[in-house]
């Protein structure tokens, strides 16, 4: 269930200086309320109420701010940690290292951007095996098919558009140039949430500069390159390079210079 909290805090944290109270939405009780719990602080952090280098209230805090066990607040914490938000400092507590873009929360998708960022995680490992199978037994109609992808996204960069469906499309070609199925289904079953983390990653890019979708299309560019060179551990890592990249420039810091 939803509720409005009215939060005081006595510790120093942005959540309130003692002289006032402030309004903070509590995470709707539902299974993944850790997610909820995430996506909160990420707000907080996104808004500027929890600035960069502030540190966070502590667990007991956090838990009568928003009416959660301990568990679910180390798990939302563990997932910030994850993506980079916070960084936690033994004996001194967790501190907020990078602020989004506040674009981020418009165009991600509300309710589901813990799992959209796991799945970038999961995609590092899955697509980097992937491209590393690619690179030792695509076949000549498998490399056409990737080179065509990249074509095709060098047309979008061109004509100024997104592109989701062409990055989609080369991400895909890899898959299938594995020639295991099971990574083509996988991609498949994942693809809710890949394409809306390309169309946030891209959007992003495409508000922010041309050299940024030069750079993302570079990295495509490389894993391409080993792909045809036939070298599966440089595929491997240029993959795995480019997906984290591309999770990384979607939380880029505001103010500063996606599949990206």
């Amino acid at each position: 269930m939803s509720r409005t909290l009215a939060a005081r805090d006595d510790e120093g944290s942005a959540f309130g200086d003692g002289g006032g109270a402030r309004v903070f939405r509590a995470p709707r009780r539902a299974p993944r309320l850790a997610d909820q719990l995430y996506e909160e602080i990420l707000k907080q952090i996104v808004a500027g109420t929890l600035p960069t280098g502030v540190r966070l209230p502590s667990e007991s805090r956090l838990g009568e701010l928003f009416g959660v066990s301990r568990p679910v607040i180390r798990e939302a914490i563990s997932r910030l940690q994850a993506d980079g938000l916070v960084v936690t400092r033994h004996g001194a507590g967790t501190f907020v290292q990078r602020r989004p873009k506040g674009e981020f929360l418009r165009l991600a998708p509300i309710g589901s951007i813990a799992d959209l960022m796991r799945c970038y995680e999961y995609r590092i490992a899955l697509e980097g095996e992937a491209a590393a199978l690619a690179a030792v037994r695509r076949t000549p109609e498998d490399l056409n098919e990737i080179e065509a992808a990249l074509a095709a996204l060098d047309g979008v960069i061109a004509r100024g558009e997104v592109g989701a469906e062409a990055d989609n499309r080369f991400h895909v070609a890899i898959a299938k140039a594995s020639r295991n199925e099971l990574f083509r289904e996988s991609l498949d079953a994942l693809s809710s949430h890949i394409f809306a983390g390309m169309t946030v990653a891209r959007n992003l890019s495409l508000g922010h500069s041309r050299e940024r979708l030069t750079l993302v299309q570079d990295e495509h560019r490389r894993i391409v390159d080993a792909i045809r060179a036939g070298d599966g551990e440089a595929a491997r890592r240029v993959m795995r390079q480019h997906i984290d990249n591309a999770r990384a420039r979607m939380l880029g810091e505001s103010g500063t210079a996606g599949e990206g």
